[in-house]
């Protein structure tokens, strides 16, 4: 399969159950229970293929999980404020001056500042102000994971957002506010682009795509504007599968 995503763009991956869709996002992220034994993956000038998950979060790729894993005794702020901290000590600037040991990295913000930073966009998420004292996931409803993946996503800025089924669990005006996000982001971050990973069409009631994929058994089998996101939603994805034709 081929995958081309241009800066600014936002991308919607669609597909049934078992096509590749979370694997895919998975393996870019660099995940180490997959192995790549033939593949070249781009991220701007980098080839990705042997870095570790930590170096491409680095250079600014950002998955945000379909299922977030709790961690128990790590508040929700110290988690984000060392994510924070990594994404600023810039991998291309590592590189750059890896022989130099004087060299400085990218000036942290304070922690007051970082912390003030989060509760505008926990107002924007309309997560509770006690929000970034809790142990990163642990006992989180549903909703409230989806949301603080929105939430790192906005303190990180990367440059590539992945987001792997972000809809999913959310009611109508979980929906809303987290698609109302992603459009703030786009806007405030117009070198970003975002790829969503989806089973259904209704997050494009909100949010616009400039393409829509639609990926059956590890396949991108068709690729179109929003249009044939309807096509889903009437159809359902039979009329994609290869046993069809």
């Amino acid at each position: 399969m081929d995958l081309e995503v241009k800066v600014g763009e936002v991308h919607v991956l669609m597909g049934p159950n078992g096509s590749g869709k979370s694997t895919l996002a998975q393996v870019v992220a660099g995940a180490p229970q997959f192995k790549v034994q033939s593949a070249k993956f781009k991220f701007e000038k980098h080839d990705l293929t042997k870095l570790t998950p930590d170096k491409r979060a680095k250079l600014g790729i950002f998955l945000g999980m379909q299922h977030p894993v709790e961690v128990p005794g790590v508040s929700v702020f110290a988690f984000l404020r060392k994510a924070k901290s990594a994404r600023s000590m810039n991998y291309e600037v590592r590189i750059k001056n890896k022989k130099n040991h004087n060299s400085k990295f990218m000036t942290r913000n304070s922690a007051s500042q970082f912390r003030e930073e989060l509760k505008k966009y926990m107002a924007e998420l309309r997560l509770p102000e006690d929000f970034l004292r809790r142990a990163l996931n642990e006992g989180f409803s549903g909703g409230e994971k989806k949301r603080n993946e929105i939430l790192q996503m906005m303190a990180l800025k990367p440059k590539l957002v992945i987001l792997d089924e972000i809809d999913s669990g959310l009611d109508v005006d979980g929906l809303k506010l987290v698609t109302s996000a992603l459009k703030r982001f786009a806007i405030s971050n117009p070198r970003s682009a975002i790829i969503l990973i989806t089973h259904y069409a209704r997050i494009l009631k909100y949010l616009k795509a400039d393409q829509v994929h639609i990926m059956v058994e590890g396949k991108i089998v068709k690729s179109g504007k929003m249009g044939l996101a309807k096509q889903v939603e009437d159809g359902g994805y039979q009329s994609f599968s290869p046993l069809s034709s």
